[in-house]
């Protein structure tokens, strides 16, 4: 497709000219598809949310998930976030805490009548900065210790918008950064294998250390029925 764009808008001669040229290119480059959500960009929905938000309206819609699924909730909209799930933010009743809402687990979005103007000290960019991914909590100090092996991609690595980084002379790396959200950091941290030590805060360190106790209960209990050796 992108192909057919680019030759339909030259002339006959350059186009024949640059045709195998651009083949060549369009052969030589896609995007690698990464396992996670499939996007969800419902034009309704997406629609809906943004005429509450520009009207400083209030907003209706049954959610799928959380505690209670299938719940009609009513919210102030705050903004969207697009990440690979795309998130309404909003304040929902008396609770001053913006909360996030996957937008692919929405359904019957109402703009409603009623006046519901955002807090004028909220920015949805300072909300987004705040949590290592999508979900918040409380903001911590995390201090992270790359091992030497793997210092060259700390120093290429973005961890968090707050992130200070600080070459130790054992040819470790030290990574400093506030935010909330430890359960996703410690997801991703996981990636880094034994490349990573969580230096701080305790709770972070705790929380990696429960999810791989609960992996590896799965998986040993599947290595004991199929006669496999248990890890160690």
């Amino acid at each position: 497709a992108l192909e057919r764009k680019l030759l339909s808008a030259l002339r006959g001669a350059a186009r024949r000219k640059v045709a195998p040229d651009v083949e060549a290119l369009v052969q030589a480059e896609t995007i690698a598809v990464h396992a996670g959500p499939r996007p969800y960009e419902d034009e309704t929905a997406l629609a809906a949310i943004r005429t509450a938000i520009k009207g400083l309206s209030a907003l209706s819609f049954r959610y799928d998930g959380g505690s209670t699924p299938g719940r009609t909730r009513e919210v102030t909209p705050l903004g969207i976030l697009f990440a690979r799930s795309n998130y309404l933010v909003a304040l929902e009743g008396d609770d001053p805490r913006p909360r996030s809402w996957r937008l692919d687990k929405m359904k019957d979005l109402k703009v409603l009548d009623r006046p519901a103007p955002p807090p004028e000290d909220f920015s949805l960019q300072a909300f987004a900065d705040e949590s290592f991914g999508i979900y918040h909590g409380a903001v911590e100090d995390v201090v992270l210790r790359i091992r030497p092996e793997r210092a060259e991609d700390a120093l290429r690595w973005r961890f968090h918008s707050t992130q200070t980084v600080r070459p130790e002379p054992d040819g470790s790396v030290t990574v400093a950064f506030r935010a909330a959200g430890m359960l996703e950091l410690a997801w991703h941290l996981f990636t880094w294998g034994d490349g990573v030590e969580i230096v701080s805060p305790p709770g972070l360190r705790q929380i990696m250390v429960e999810e791989l106790r609960r992996a590896m209960a799965v998986h040993d209990t599947a290595s004991a029925a199929s006669g496999s050796p248990p890890s160690t």
